[in-house]
């Protein structure tokens, strides 16, 4: 399979952003299409196809949380909501309200997770993750946010409590945003890892997530 590659990254890479990397932004600035749009719209379409079960998952809790989000994705990209749009490399998609995470994988270049809080944290209940970067969506599901980033070694406690912080105050209409860049060796979009695989590269490499 060819690479798929953006030629061009609209953020600063290099500016420093504190842990946990996150900052208000605007709405126009939530979805983008460029000029990998074409090739990561044909390889989540495939992918939907052949291992929906590696990069999908909804909790039953998380359908009205999807449904709104299907939505709001509509509404976003493509001006309303409406039966079937057409994208911008001209496929038609139907809009399918029994499946809105697999819908809402056909309709943007980025993937899409839900969080809710259940208790005293954030737990991910629904997901459509074609291009994981390190992790696997079957492990993290139904997952708080301090399991979910058990592995990370630099998710301190002190960063969790800051994270959970945000979320507790997460407002409609005033969306945040995490930054984060790293760097691999491959430059496949599909890179899944189990918590307890060993990791078969080194640090670094050519290609920026």
């Amino acid at each position: 399979m060819s690479s798929v590659l953006q030629r061009t990254i609209p953020y600063d890479v290099y500016e420093h952003r504190p842990l946990p990397g996150i900052a208000p932004f605007a709405m126009d600035e939530w979805l983008i299409v460029d000029d990998a749009y074409a090739a990561q719209m044909a390889l989540r379409d495939a992918f939907l196809t052949s291992r929906r079960n590696d990069v999908l998952a909804l909790n039953d809790m998380a359908k009205p949380a999807a449904d709104e989000l299907l939505d709001e994705v509509l509404v976003h990209a493509y001006g309303h909501v409406q039966p079937e749009v057409t994208r911008p490399d001209g496929k038609t998609v139907s809009i399918d309200r029994e499946d809105p995470m697999a819908t809402l994988g056909k309709l943007a270049q980025e993937d899409f997770c839900i969080l809710q809080k259940i208790g005293e944290e954030h737990v991910l209940t629904g997901a459509i993750l074609c291009f994981p970067a390190g992790w696997t969506l079957a492990e993290k599901m139904m997952r708080p946010l301090v399991r979910i980033h058990q592995p990370v070694g630099s998710y301190s406690q002190q960063i969790a409590k800051r994270v959970q912080r945000l979320f507790d105050g997460v407002q409609v209409g005033r969306p945040l945003w995490r930054f984060n860049a790293l760097q691999y060796v491959k430059p496949d979009l599909f890179q899944p890892r189990r918590e307890n695989d060993p990791k078969r590269e080194g640090s670094g490499g050519r290609f920026l997530r």
